[in-house]
């Protein structure tokens, strides 16, 4: 049983976001602590790890653990409804996610069906990253935007002082080079060079919900899937993204 209340109703639909942006399902597990939750996408080449503390909700009762599945994109598209200024609530009630937005003067109610979800992503993969690089979400953003005009990949690499970014396509290449405390990138730290490629796609999709402003922690290992990881206030949400092998 539990009984959870959010002052700003558009914020969980940004956390939310977060996951939606990669998997149509998951579970939610609830305890006193927080809400957590971890999923693969339906290709099996990313991750995605949720965690919000309790401490994030205006209210937060939990009397015991509970793990709630749910079709994410259903869930997402009640948020999509919020209001300015709404409150939201969440309770569980007879196998089915009770979900209230309270306005000045208005109370809207929906009930989501809970599913069982066919399987929970295993544990975060354990990978001794030779490199950590800190960017600002925004530029980042936009770099992504310009290597896609070009690609479906790209690539990342990094040596001791910089930060290299690759795209290649047909009618042209992209290649940046960054140090670190710049307005790109805010810090680089490289214990051995590093160099991988991944799908623009799936990036974009991972870095979508992160607030603008906010920074963006990439870690890096040679040909080893990255860590993509930021926070959205209390929440911290964490991708893992395998890399693209060339198979020819």
């Amino acid at each position: 049983m539990f009984d959870i209340k959010i002052d700003d109703a558009r914020y969980w639909k940004n956390c939310v976001d977060s996951i939606v942006s990669l998997v149509d399902e998951g579970a939610f597990n609830i305890t006193k602590e927080g809400i957590a939750l971890k999923a693969m996408d339906p290709s099996g080449i990313s991750m995605v790890s949720f965690f919000i503390p309790g401490k994030a909700f205006s209210k937060y009762e939990v009397e015991k653990p509970s793990t709630v599945g749910l079709n994410l994109e259903n869930f997402s598209k009640i948020l999509s409804s919020s209001r300015n200024n709404e409150q939201l609530t969440i309770k569980d009630s007879s196998n089915r996610l009770a979900i209230e937005f309270i306005g000045e003067n208005s109370r809207r109610r929906y009930r989501l069906p809970m599913i069982e979800v066919k399987k929970e992503a295993d544990k975060e993969p354990k990978i001794e990253f030779e490199s950590h690089i800190e960017v600002k979400s925004d530029p980042f953003r936009e770099v992504l935007k310009d290597a896609t005009s070009l690609s479906s990949l790209i690539g990342f690499k990094t040596e001791k002082d910089a930060f290299r970014i690759v795209a290649k396509g047909d009618a042209a290449e992209l290649e940046e080079e960054h140090a670190g405390n710049t307005d790109f990138v805010k810090k680089i730290s490289v214990s051995k060079p590093s160099s991988a490629t991944f799908n623009l796609e799936y990036l974009d999709r991972i870095v979508r919900a992160c607030p603008a402003g906010n920074s963006i922690s990439l870690s890096l290992k040679t040909e080893e899937p990255i860590k993509v990881d930021y926070k959205i206030g209390d929440a911290a949400v964490a991708y893992f993204l395998a890399p693209y092998m060339d198979s020819t």
